[in-house]
């Protein structure tokens, strides 16, 4: 029997059990075989955490010179090209995300540690023009405090760097909780930020249950504010318990994301972007464009193309270098995803190619490119995210008809048009309501590049220049120039 890893939180820069010291196993998708042990943190382990951050805030982390600080984030960077490969094969192993993406996507999550470094010592304060004589009034920005970062298992690393980066940039400390469904690459990741000698307390990563490690981290009294990524009914959980400690919250949650491709467009070009949007990662993204919108005139011949290609798709193990598409992550994202397409198709729904469990493995979770043609999108395969390898689609006859459709969501994160009319793309694009919007193209990331929502699909951005920003506060400091005392202490000036 192969001995499993064994894991331990990292708190206080330390690396501890559980109080409690229970644990719980990670499953490999490939095999649906523990392969790791992590502990399951307690209410005490969390606030043991909290309290660490909240002394480092206190400490020296948020008096060293932004470029000191910055100079950490450039060695987390380092670190992670130098183990973007072991990095990528823990991701693996514990999602069934393809090997080919998350090698490449630890080395280039190094940006944003690069690109946040960069930006610690570009954020201003202002003068205001103050209308009373001898007075002068700035603003600064100055840290929050212990910030909750709250990571899915989809993408760990990217989704714990668009938070993390910007939260030390700016002086904050962190309380990272790792999804309970795959928490190992961020004890991984742990490691390396140990190495960088950040000081301890800064960076705290736990990992548990809802109740009591998430709910326990998000009513802190300490915690100044919330970072998660996930669904919008564990967000309405969280929102509930912020209202016990009063902290700010941002939510980044999941999307039903509508791609619209005109009778102009360039097919294949298309073709490209929607197999990148819904199968890529196995549709299990955020982003994913599972909502297809095709013109009339050419919505058989493109659907028969597209089908084609998705019928071509190499499903394999995640670690070979072949393979197009890997499992599903867990077994219960599995069932909701063969739940809603037998309901699809008892409603009127046609499936145009995948539909079952693949024959891949028996042990996995593996499941085929699915394509399913609904008479409109009120039928569950096209309402509700999935988080699976499965595209809606549905005709449309023109702009204004597309636009509505498009729109008529409670979702409002990302979207896509295809277009070879620039003008069409432009007023299309600009219409859609969502937080992110392609054209000609799909699932693209960058530093620089905000991301997030409307609606349902949450509040705030990450990423970019203006998301530093939300790891601070205003403050405004009042200074009297005049050699002489104020005047009439009992009239407000």
């Amino acid at each position: 029997m192969t001995k499993l890893k064994q894991y331990k939180m990292f708190i206080d820069g330390e690396w501890v059990d559980s109080d409690t010291k229970k644990t719980f196993e990670t499953l490999n998708p490939e095999n649906n075989k523990p392969w790791a042990v992590v502990p399951e943190a307690s209410a005490n382990d969390v606030d043991r955490a909290v309290k660490a951050a909240q002394k480092a805030f206190e400490g020296e982390w948020p008096k060293l010179l932004p470029r000191e600080r910055g100079k950490y984030l450039r060695a987390i960077a380092d670190k992670l090209r130098k183990n973007a490969e072991l990095l990528g094969e823990i991701e693996t192993i514990d999602t069934g995300k393809l090997f080919r993406e998350t090698k490449k996507q630890a080395n280039y999550i190094a940006e944003y540690y690069d690109y946040y470094a960069g930006m610690a010592d570009k954020v201003e304060g202002t003068v205001l023009p103050i209308d009373k004589p001898n007075i002068q009034a700035i603003t600064t920005r100055v840290p929050i405090g212990v910030i909750a970062a709250i990571i899915p298992w989809n993408s760990q690393m990217l989704l714990t760097v668009t938070k993390l980066a910007p939260a030390l940039a700016m002086g904050n400390t962190v309380v990272i909780k790792s999804s309970e469904l795959a928490p190992a690459v961020l004890f991984e990741f742990a490691k390396l930020v140990e190495e960088t000698g950040i000081p301890k307390g800064v960076v705290n990563i736990i990992t548990g249950y809802g109740d009591p490690c998430g709910k326990a981290l998000t009513t802190h009294n300490l915690v100044e504010k919330i970072a998660f990524t996930g669904g919008p009914e564990t967000a309405r959980h969280i929102i509930r318990n912020s209202a016990e400690n009063l902290s700010e919250v941002s939510l980044e949650l999941g999307g039903k994301s509508p791609v619209a491709v005109f009778e102009d467009a360039h097919q294949e070009n298309a073709i490209n972007g929607i197999t990148a949007g819904i199968f890529g990662a196995s549709g299990q993204s955020c982003i994913a464009g599972s909502r297809l919108y095709l013109q009339k005139e050419i919505y058989n011949e493109f659907l028969d193309k597209l089908a084609e290609r998705a019928k071509k798709i190499k499903i394999g193990a995640p670690m070979d270098p072949k393979s197009e598409m890997g499992p599903i992550s867990n077994f219960k994202q599995l069932e909701i995803i063969e739940k809603n397409i037998k309901l699809t198709v008892e409603q009127g729904g046609k499936i145009k190619c995948g539909g079952k469990r693949h024959s891949f493995s028996n042990e996995g979770y593996y499941f085929p490119p699915t394509i399913i043609e609904c008479d409109n999108h009120n039928l569950p395969t096209a309402e509700n995210e999935l988080f699976g390898p499965i595209l809606s689609v549905m005709k449309f006859e023109n702009e204004e008809e597309v636009i509505n459709k498009m729109n008529d969501n409670q979702y409002g994160l990302s979207s896509a048009v295809y277009t070879s009319d620039f003008s069409r793309g432009m007023r299309v694009s600009k219409a859609i309501r969502a937080g992110i919007t392609f054209v000609n193209t799909y699932r693209l990331i960058s530093p620089s590049a905000p991301f997030g929502g409307m609606k349902d699909s949450g509040y705030g951005k990450e990423a970019g220049i203006e998301s530093i920003k939300d790891y601070t506060r205003v403050k405004t400091t009042w200074y009297y120039t005049s050699d002489k005392p104020t005047l009439d202490p009992f009239s407000m000036r």
